[in-house]
């Protein structure tokens, strides 16, 4: 019998007259009058020891998950699966065990409670085994067929060898020959979402079963529950943050439309329509890698150090020791040893493994590592910062039990990792680490500067909005499978003004190609992220004392004698994992309200939006966009311009 168990039947023998006999104790027909124990002291007895076990089947999922992820072989899959249904035969039982303590919560400490709450949450697990094996070989087959489809070479039908990461991923970012791009595009969708449609059906069936087993109607009321338990007020919430967004979008989306336009044609990007998905630069597209095409002025010096970063003989190796630095400025820990050992930096060789950028916790408090196919770049460095914004989050809650061993909520891991990359993506700091040779900006510069940035964090909101949307509805049933793709796509026009290169039908299943879908992964998170991220940064600018004397866009924590001021502010609120309520770690870390608020955002690009607004009034330029035919099917055509829109009249 396990020290959990044990611990558990004496919990219940104490308390419960009779009890411990069907939990598998050894008898006894008396009980102790509750007055005569220690109750919290019992439970919190019985709360470390699971906490303690957990971490142990924890940690040999994650191992067997690290194995196969780095290594795509059968052998590793199975084992991957069985290490999957092994701790879901753990959680299942100790949820069960946790449940049973219900009728004396009202006895407990809010910290019990709170443990407690969450332990009693068993997601997948609370499926029957057979079903838990086939959503985890469901999950394993999709994210195998994302990770090792291929397509063929635009000029070389014959030779098909290219994988997502980094070979479609270059090509959408650097060609500018529209039937090449269209050509990856489809290919992508034919190599990847295609294949799962049928397959992603059945996952939305399983995870609505094991969704009302925990008592939640569907798979995606039990994602939004870890944002609280009013699931429909944060909808709302989002839906208020998303209006906040919106003008200073519309007015990107038209200005970026325009550039494009003038590089492919009018018959390519209308004035009025939405814009072809392909020609944004990305496969998705959740940000847009365009900048070289929409530079405002062109002239003005770039902070793109890749050239530099490459003459200078910068390694993968020497990028991970360069944020390592900067996390050491704030008076954050340097990475441990173990995490230099095990990280995988490079795309190996010699076998294929999933390259998507992941930060992963072994459950231990001392196994941190990162996995990723690193290229230098500018691009790859920012994810490097990105995702050692992760890592630190591990280490500062690595003292927590582990049910609270995670952000406040799931945008907040996402949002301190990208507040760390936009106190790295300045002149100054690329001055200070010799990478960039002139730290002075002026107001054209500083231009490009937000409108470089606007293009990741800006124009992924409606993307990242939308996605979960279109889940929900499905998780829901809203949207039947038979108008899946055609729902996607409606979703895509409406809210993010993009729109296929070709016409899409129901033989296809355009978003099974995001990673996210098919790995079983909220997208939510980044919209939260996004806009956390300036709610986190106007608190650290403040605490250094750089805000409001310089404008938010111009604050950086690096270099600052109140640098270590500001990491320690970082600290405080990465030390709470989630043991808190979000919106208690939100006020920890800004001193307000606690709730979410795009106002920050807006705030820091100011300049770029006053500058929008007045570039795209001065060449006439529609804001907004309408649909001028069927993308999807024979879905009739809709306007979806914003009714306080006119051609031609900035918002």
């Amino acid at each position: 019998m396990s020290v959990v168990v044990w611990s558990f039947c004496f919990l219940l023998a104490l308390l419960f007259p009779g009890a411990s006999q069907s939990a598998g104790g050894g008898g006894g027909d008396g009980g102790i009058p509750m007055k005569n124990i220690n109750l919290e002291r019992v439970v919190d007895s019985f709360l470390e020891q699971i906490s303690s076990q957990a971490q142990d089947e924890c940690n040999k999922l994650v191992n067997a998950l690290w194995t196969y992820y780095t290594n795509i072989t059968d052998h590793n899959k199975q084992a991957m699966v069985t290490s999957r249904l092994e701790f879901g035969k753990w959680d299942k039982e100790a949820t069960s065990w946790v449940r049973k303590l219900d009728p004396i919560h009202h006895h407990l400490s809010p910290d019990m409670k709170r443990q407690l709450y969450f332990l009693r949450m068993s997601g997948t697990s609370a499926l029957p085994t057979h079903q838990l094996e086939e959503l985890t070989n469901l999950t394993s087959q999709m994210t195998g067929i994302h990770s090792t489809a291929t397509t063929c070479h635009f000029n070389n039908r014959t030779k098909c060898d290219l994988n997502l990461q980094p070979d479609l991923v270059e090509v959408m970012e650097s060609s500018r020959d529209h039937e090449e791009l269209s050509h990856t595009w489809l290919s992508w969708r034919d190599s990847s979402g295609k294949k799962m449609r049928q397959l992603y059906g059945r996952y939305v069936e399983l995870s609505n079963i094991a969704a009302k087993l925990n008592g939640y109607s569907s798979k995606g009321d039990m994602w939004l529950s870890n944002y609280g338990e009013d699931t429909k007020a944060f909808v709302n919430d989002l839906s208020r943050v998303y209006q906040q967004i919106e003008p200073l979008y519309l007015q990107l989306h038209a200005y970026v439309r325009r550039k494009l336009r003038e590089t492919y044609g009018q018959e390519l990007v209308s004035r009025k329509g939405p814009i072809p998905a392909h020609l944004l630069g990305s496969m998705y597209p959740s940000s847009w890698r365009v900048y070289p095409l929409v530079t405002p002025f062109p002239n003005k010096t770039s902070i793109d150090v890749t050239d530099q970063m490459r003459e200078q003989g910068y390694t993968p190796r020497r990028m991970f020791e360069l944020a390592d630095d900067f996390f050491s400025s704030l008076g954050l820990p340097r990475l441990p040893a173990s995490f230099w050992r095990n990280t995988m930096m490079e795309k190996p060789k010699d076998r294929q493994v999933v390259c998507h950028p992941s930060a992963w916790d072994f459950c231990d408090g001392k196994d941190f590592r990162i996995k990723m196919c690193t290229k230098v770049s500018m691009k790859h460095l920012m994810t490097i910062y990105h995702e050692l914004g992760h890592i630190h989050y591990f280490m500062q809650y690595a003292h927590l039990p582990y049910i609270f061993r995670e952000g406040a909520n799931r945008g907040f891991h996402e949002a301190l990792g990208d507040v760390v990359g936009m106190n790295v993506v300045t002149p100054t700091y690329l001055h200070k680490v010799g990478l960039l040779s002139d730290p002075n900006t002026d107001h054209e510069t500083e231009i490009n500067l937000l409108l470089e940035s606007a293009l990741s964090r800006v124009a992924m909101l409606p993307f990242s909005y939308l996605l979960d949307l279109w889940r929900l509805d499905v998780f829901s049933g809203k949207v039947p499978e038979a108008e899946w793709n055609c729902a996607w796509w409606k979703r895509r026009v409406e809210l993010q003004g993009v729109k296929p290169p070709v016409t899409r039908t129901e033989e296809d299943f355009d978003p099974g190609t995001i990673y996210h879908v098919v790995a079983d992964v909220s997208y939510l998170r980044y919209l939260v992220a996004v806009v956390l991220q300036y709610q986190f940064h106007e608190a650290l600018c403040r605490k250094v004392g750089q805000y409001p004397l310089l404008p938010l866009h111009k604050c950086t924590i690096y270099g600052s004698d109140k640098s270590t001021e500001a990491g320690n502010l970082l600290k405080s609120m990465m030390k709470l994992g989630r043991s808190v309520e979000w919106k208690e770690a939100l006020r920890e870390m800004t001193g307000g309200s606690g709730e979410l608020d795009a106002t920050a955002l807006r705030e820091y690009f100011r300049p770029l939006e006053d500058w929008l607004i007045a570039d795209n009034a001065r060449h006439g330029e529609y804001v907004g966009w309408q649909a001028e035919g069927n993308y999807c099917g024979s879905e009739g055509p809709h306007s979806i311009t914003p009714p306080e829109m006119s051609p031609g009249t900035p918002q």
